[in-house]
C-alpha cells in the first residue's frame, strides 16, 4: 500500500514537473550571447557630447537643428536615451548585412564568413542597439531596417521577440533594387537577386497610421504632353470598362463620338452628362489621329496617391544610389549607398512633416539627404540625427604604424571624409562632376563627438566631474544652442522658443533667478545635486516658468538602466 501511494506521488511529481517545463518553454530564437568591448567599457566610463568646433553649418537660425554624431553607435545611442527618450518618430538604419566580405566588425575585428560564430555575434550586436533603439520611439513610432538574405530570417525572429517588438509589430517589405539597366551586369545559372528585404517594426502596430503614397517614379517617367495642353503634362487613364466586361444594362452604357465621328461603345465611369463636361474642358483624349478608344486625361499636378504595398518597385537603385553619390563627390568614395529616393519614399509614408529621424548606421549620408531634400519640397520641418563610428575600414593600425599623427588618422574616416562632406554639400550646394552648380537645400547641423568620463567609482568627485561634462548633452537635449551668459557658476542657453538654465553650484541660484528675472519665457532649469534633490523650495516663486531637474541623478538614473 506504501509502495502504491509512493508511485502515485511520484508519478503526480512528474506530471507537475512536465507542465512546469511546458509554461518555460518558448518559441523563439536562441543564440550564445557574445560580450562586446564597447558595452563593457560603459561599466567604468560613461558617455557624453562634445561638440566638434568648426564643423557647424547654420543657414537659418529659426529652422529645426540637425545632429550628426560621431562615435560607435552604442554609446550615441546610449546618450540619447536621455536626450531623445521617447521623441523620435522614425528611425531608419541599414546595418552591416554580414556577408563575411569585410562588412561587420566585432570587437575591431572583421567577421569572416566561416567563422561559427558569425551569426550570435551579429545578433549581439544588433539586440543590444535595438533595445536602446526602440526606447527613443514615440508610442506611435516605427523603425524600418534594410536587409539581405544573410541575416533576414535571424533578424525577423528577433524583432519578434516580445523583449523587442514583438510579432503582432513586425512586417516585412521587399525593396527591388535593380532597374533595367542593370540587367546587364550579373549573368547567374540559376536566378539574379533583385531585391533586398526591408523589416518594418512598431512601438504599437495599433497607433501607426501611414499615408497613400504619391507616385513619384510614374509622374517623372511617364507624363507627356502629345497634345500640347496648356495645362501641363499628363498621362492617359482607363475612362471605363472595356467591351467584355461592359454591361449593356448600365445607366453609363452609352456611345462616346469621336471628333472623327466614330462612335464607341463602353459601361463608362461617368454619366452622360459629367462626360460631355470633361470632354468640352478637353480632358478626354481621343488618341493621336483623333479616332482611338477615348481616354481620360490625368495631369501631372494631380499627384497620384496609392496606399503602401509591402513590395517597393521604382523607388531608386542601387546603381542610382552609386550614381548620385559619385555626382556629389566627382568619384567613388564610397560602396552600396542607399537610393535617397528610397528613403524619402519610406518617410513620405509618416503623415506628419515635423517628424525627428534617426539613423544610427549612417554611412554616406542619405537619411540626411532624403530628410533635407523632402523639406524643400514640402516645406517640412522634419529633423535628423545621424550616428556613425567613423570607421577607416581597417585601415587605423596600418596608418599608425606609417606614423601618422591620430587627428590626420579621424580625418580619415567616412564620418569626416564622406558623410559630413555630403551632408555640407548639400545644405550649402556644390558642383557636380559636369562642373554644373547644384543649388543648397539649406539647413542647419551641429556636429558632436562622443566621449567619456570616468566613473568607475560613483563619488562625489566623479558627480561633479560628470555634470560639468555634460553641459553639451543638456543643449542637445533641450535644443537650445545659443550660449547666453556664461558666469562660470551657472550657463544660460536659448532657442528662438525657450532657455535652458545649468547651475553648478546651488549658492548661486539666488544670481541665477536674477539673471533670468526679465526673460519672459519658459525654462529648463538643471541644478547639480550630490543626491536627487531637485530645489522646488528655492524655486517656489518662479514655479511657472521653471521646469527643475538635478544633475547628474537624471542621467545617471538613464545609464544605470542601460549598464547595469
Amino acid at each position: 500500500m506504501e509502495n502504491n501511494q509512493t508511485k502515485e506521488k511520484l508519478l503526480a511529481e512528474i506530471e507537475r514537473l512536465k507542465k512546469e517545463l511546458k509554461k518555460k518553454k518558448k518559441y523563439g530564437l536562441v543564440w550564445e550571447d557574445k560580450p562586446e568591448d564597447v558595452v563593457e567599457m560603459c561599466k567604468e566610463k560613461l558617455p557624453v557630447l562634445k561638440e566638434v568646433k568648426g564643423k557647424e553649418i547654420i543657414t537659418d537660425k529659426n529652422k529645426p537643428v540637425n545632429l550628426l554624431i560621431e562615435g560607435d553607435n552604442y554609446h550615441a545611442l546610449s546618450v540619447l536615451n536621455y536626450t531623445h527618450a521617447g521623441k523620435i518618430d522614425v528611425i531608419y538604419i541599414d546595418p552591416p548585412y554580414n556577408t563575411g566580405n569585410k562588412d561587420f566588425v566585432f570587437n575591431d575585428h572583421y567577421i569572416d564568413k566561416e567563422d561559427g560564430y558569425r551569426h550570435s555575434m551579429w545578433l549581439s550586436f544588433m539586440e543590444k542597439r535595438l533595445k536602446l533603439a526602440k526606447n527613443l520611439l514615440k508610442n506611435d513610432g516605427v523603425i524600418f531596417i534594410s536587409i539581405d538574405d544573410n541575416e533576414v530570417a535571424q533578424l525577423k525572429l528577433l524583432m519578434d521577440n516580445s523583449d523587442l517588438f514583438g510579432e503582432d509589430n513586425t512586417e516585412i517589405m521587399i525593396w527591388q533594387k535593380t532597374d533595367f539597366t542593370d540587367g546587364v551586369l550579373k549573368i547567374t545559372k540559376r536566378f539574379r537577386t533583385e531585391h533586398e528585404y526591408i523589416i518594418v517594426c512598431y512601438k504599437n502596430k495599433t497607433l501607426a497610421e501611414f499615408n497613400k503614397v504619391l507616385q513619384y517614379s510614374q509622374i517623372k517617367n511617364e507624363y507627356g504632353n502629345p497634345d500640347n495642353d496648356q495645362r501641363g503634362p499628363w498621362i492617359s487613364t482607363e475612362l471605363g470598362r472595356s467591351m467584355e466586361k461592359s454591361r449593356k444594362d448600365s445607366p453609363k452604357y452609352y456611345a462616346i463620338s469621336s471628333p472623327n465621328k466614330k462612335k464607341s461603345y463602353r459601361q463608362w465611369l461617368f454619366t452622360k452628362e459629367e462626360m460631355d463636361t470633361l470632354i468640352k474642358d478637353g480632358r478626354v483624349y481621343f488618341g493621336k489621329n483623333g479616332d482611338a478608344v477615348p481616354r481620360l486625361k490625368k495631369f501631372v499636378n494631380e499627384k497620384r496617391y496609392k496606399a503602401a504595398t509591402s513590395i517597393i518597385r521604382d523607388f531608386g537603385s542601387a546603381r542610382v544610389a552609386m550614381e548620385e553619390l559619385d555626382e556629389i563627390f566627382g568619384g567613388r568614395v564610397f560602396n552600396y549607398p542607399k537610393p535617397t529616393e528610397l528613403i524619402i519614399y519610406l518617410l513620405n509614408l509618416l503623415k506628419e512633416k515635423d517628424i525627428m529621424v534617426l539613423d544610427f548606421f549612417v554611412g554616406s549620408g542619405t537619411t540626411g539627404e532624403a530628410v533635407l531634400e523632402l523639406n524643400k519640397e514640402d516645406g517640412g520641418n522634419r529633423k535628423f540625427i545621424l550616428c556613425t563610428n567613423n570607421e577607416l575600414n581597417g585601415l587605423e593600425k596600418e596608418l599608425r604604424e606609417k606614423g601618422m599623427k591620430e587627428s590626420e588618422i579621424q580625418e580619415r574616416g567616412i564620418c569626416r571624409q564622406v558623410c559630413y562632406p555630403r551632408i555640407e554639400k548639400v545644405i550649402n550646394g556644390y558642383k557636380n562632376s559636369k562642373g554644373e552648380k547644384v543649388e543648397g537645400l539649406g539647413g542647419n547641423l551641429k556636429y558632436y563627438k562622443t566621449e567619456f568620463v570616468d566613473y568607475k567609482n560613483p563619488n562625489d568627485k566623479n558627480k561633479i566631474k560628470l555634470t560639468k561634462e555634460a553641459v553639451e548633452m543638456l543643449c542637445v537635449k533641450e535644443e537650445t544652442f545659443e550660449l547666453v551668459q556664461d558666469s562660470g557658476d551657472f550657463k544660460i542657453f536659448k532657442n528662438h522658443e525657450h532657455y535652458t538654465g545649468i547651475i553648478f553650484d546651488q549658492l548661486v541660484i539666488k544670481d541665477f533667478k536674477k539673471a533670468i528675472r526679465d526673460i519672459k519665457s519658459k525654462f529648463s532649469v538643471y541644478v547639480f545635486s550630490l543626491g536627487d534633490d531637485s530645489f522646488d523650495e528655492e524655486f517656489e516663486d518662479i514655479k511657472q516658468k521653471v521646469r527643475l531637474s538635478p544633475i547628474p541623478e537624471a542621467i545617471l538614473k538613464v545609464y544605470r538602466r542601460i549598464f547595469k
